[in-house]
Protein backbone atom coordinates (compact mmCIF):
# COMPACT_ATOMS: atom_id res chain seq x y z
CA UNK A 1 0.00 0.00 0.00
CA UNK A 2 1.25 3.63 -0.95
CA UNK A 3 -0.43 6.64 1.02
CA UNK A 4 -0.69 9.92 -1.65
CA UNK A 5 -2.55 12.67 -1.40
CA UNK A 6 -4.95 13.78 -4.17
CA UNK A 7 -6.42 16.58 -4.77
CA UNK A 8 -6.22 17.42 -0.83
CA UNK A 9 -7.34 14.18 0.34
CA UNK A 10 -5.63 11.34 1.84
CA UNK A 11 -5.93 8.23 -0.57
CA UNK A 12 -4.47 4.41 0.13
CA UNK A 13 -3.69 2.69 -3.47
CA UNK A 14 -2.65 -1.03 -3.37
CA UNK A 15 0.54 -1.08 -5.77
CA UNK A 16 1.05 2.50 -7.59
CA UNK A 17 4.73 2.99 -8.76
CA UNK A 18 4.57 5.81 -11.69
CA UNK A 19 1.74 8.23 -12.60
CA UNK A 20 0.31 5.54 -14.92
CA UNK A 21 -0.50 3.56 -12.26
CA UNK A 22 -2.19 6.04 -10.65
CA UNK A 23 -4.55 6.72 -13.00
CA UNK A 24 -5.19 2.95 -14.07
CA UNK A 25 -5.85 2.42 -10.15
CA UNK A 26 -8.23 5.33 -10.37
CA UNK A 27 -9.97 4.25 -13.45
CA UNK A 28 -9.32 7.42 -15.17
CA UNK A 29 -9.58 8.25 -18.70
CA UNK A 30 -6.41 9.82 -19.83
CA UNK A 31 -6.85 11.65 -22.40
CA UNK A 32 -9.79 13.78 -19.76
CA UNK A 33 -7.17 14.29 -17.16
CA UNK A 34 -4.35 16.97 -16.18
CA UNK A 35 -1.90 16.67 -13.23
CA UNK A 36 -0.08 18.20 -11.32
CA UNK A 37 2.60 15.79 -9.22
CA UNK A 38 4.18 17.77 -5.98
CA UNK A 39 3.85 21.05 -7.60
CA UNK A 40 5.04 20.18 -10.94
CA UNK A 41 2.56 19.85 -14.59
CA UNK A 42 3.28 16.67 -16.35
CA UNK A 43 2.87 16.18 -19.71
CA UNK A 44 0.76 12.66 -20.50
CA UNK A 45 4.66 11.31 -21.90
CA UNK A 46 5.82 11.72 -18.66
CA UNK A 47 3.44 9.95 -16.60
CA UNK A 48 4.83 6.46 -17.09
CA UNK A 49 8.58 7.48 -15.83
CA UNK A 50 7.19 9.65 -13.10
CA UNK A 51 7.66 7.82 -10.22
CA UNK A 52 5.09 8.49 -7.40
CA UNK A 53 6.39 7.93 -3.36
CA UNK A 54 4.93 7.70 -0.02
CA UNK A 55 3.31 11.02 0.74
CA UNK A 56 2.75 12.37 -3.02
CA UNK A 57 0.99 14.93 -4.42
CA UNK A 58 -1.03 15.21 -6.95
CA UNK A 59 -3.44 17.41 -8.20
CA UNK A 60 -6.06 15.93 -10.56
CA UNK A 61 -8.08 18.44 -13.11
CA UNK A 62 -11.39 17.04 -15.36
CA UNK A 63 -11.15 18.20 -18.43
CA UNK A 64 -14.95 19.01 -19.59
CA UNK A 65 -16.67 19.95 -22.70
CA UNK A 66 -19.12 23.07 -23.23
CA UNK A 67 -19.43 25.80 -23.76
Amino acid sequence: MIEIFINGESRSLPSAHTITDVVSALSLVPSMILIEHNGNALRRSDWPTTLVTHNDCLEILQVAAGG
